[in-house]
C-alpha cells in the first residue's frame, strides 16, 4: 500500500473539516444533497460524454493503483537482464527458453521469445515499442479521465451555486425558503473545487507518475533484450541500463 497517498488523503480531509471546525461550522453544514447530486452527477456524466466506455472501465480498473501502485523496480530489472546476457553468452539464444517460458512480466516474456525465435533486433524493437506505446497511451488515456473530471467539477459547482441563488431569488417573499437555497449555492461550489482539487486532480497525476514509471521500465527491458541480442558484454549491458535509476 503507498502509505503516502493514505496520509495525504487523510491529512486533506482532516484540514478541510478541521478548518472548519475552528471557524465555528458544523459538518452537517457540509452536508447537502441536492448539491451533491448536482455536482457529482454532473461531473460523472460529463465523463461519460467525452470519454469511451473502454476507457472509462479502464479508468475505474487502475484507480486501485492511487493506493496499491504496480511494483516497478528498475534494480531488479537490470539485474534480470544481465543474468540473461550472462545466459545467453553461455548457452546461446536457445537458453533463454525455459527463462522465457517462467518470466510472469508478459512484456519481458514476449520480448524474450522474440529472441529465442532469432528475431532480428530492429524487428524485435519495433514489435516492443508497438506493444509499448500501445499500453502507454491506454493507459495515460483512462488516468486523464480524472483530470477532465477535475476540470469540470468547479465549473459544475459554480452551477449549482447559480440555480441555488435562482432558488432564493425565485422565493424572496418566503423567508423559509431562503436558507436551503442559499445553501446549495455556497455547498455546491465547496464540493465542486474540493472534488476537483482534492480527489480528481491528485488522482489523475499520480496515476500519469505510475504509467510513466511502467514505460520507463519497459524502455530499460526494450533496450537490455536489444543488447543481448546484439551479443553485447554483460557489464556493459549493465552500465548501459544503470542509466535508467536516474
Amino acid at each position: 500500500m503507498d502509505l503516502l497517498s493514505v496520509v495525504g488523503l487523510l491529512l486533506a480531509l482532516f484540514a478541510v473539516l478541521g478548518g472548519n471546525y475552528l471557524e465555528g461550522g458544523h459538518i452537517e453544514a457540509l452536508l447537502n444533497g441536492p448539491a451533491a447530486v448536482i455536482v457529482f452527477g454532473g461531473t460523472i456524466g460529463a465523463a461519460f460524454i467525452q470519454t469511451s466506455g473502454a476507457t472509462f472501465r479502464r479508468a475505474l480498473v487502475i484507480l486501485n493503483w492511487v493506493f496499491f501502485p504496480p511494483r516497478v523496480d528498475i534494480a531488479q530489472g537490470i539485474s534480470k537482464v544481465v543474468n540473461w546476457s550472462m545466459t545467453a553468452r553461455k548457452e546461446g539464444l536457445l537458453g533463454l527458453e525455459t527463462i522465457a517460458d517462467a518470466e510472469p512480466d508478459p512484456f519481458a516474456r514476449k520480448g524474450l521469445q522474440l529472441l529465442v525465435d532469432g528475431s532480428e533486433p530492429e524487428a524485435l524493437r519495433s514489435v516492443l515499442e508497438v506493444d509499448l506505446y500501445s499500453a502507454e497511451n491506454k493507459d495515460m488515456h483512462a488516468a486523464k479521465v480524472y483530470e477532465c473530471m477535475g476540470g469540470y467539477s468547479p465549473t459544475i459547482g459554480i452551477i449549482g451555486a447559480v440555480m441555488g441563488l435562482i432558488h432564493v431569488m425565485g422565493n424572496l417573499a418566503d423567508p423559509s425558503q431562503l436558507g436551503e437555497g442559499i445553501a446549495v449555492a455556497f455547498v455546491a461550489t465547496i464540493y465542486g473545487v474540493a472534488f476537483a482539487n482534492l480527489l480528481l486532480l491528485p488522482i489523475a497525476n499520480k496515476l500519469k507518475y505510475i504509467v510513466h514509471q511502467g514505460s520507463q521500465y519497459r524502455e530499460m527491458m526494450i533496450e537490455g533484450i536489444l543488447a543481448i541480442a546484439e551479443g553485447e558484454n554483460p557489464r556493459a549491458i549493465e552500465l548501459k541500463l544503470q542509466g535508467f535509476q536516474g
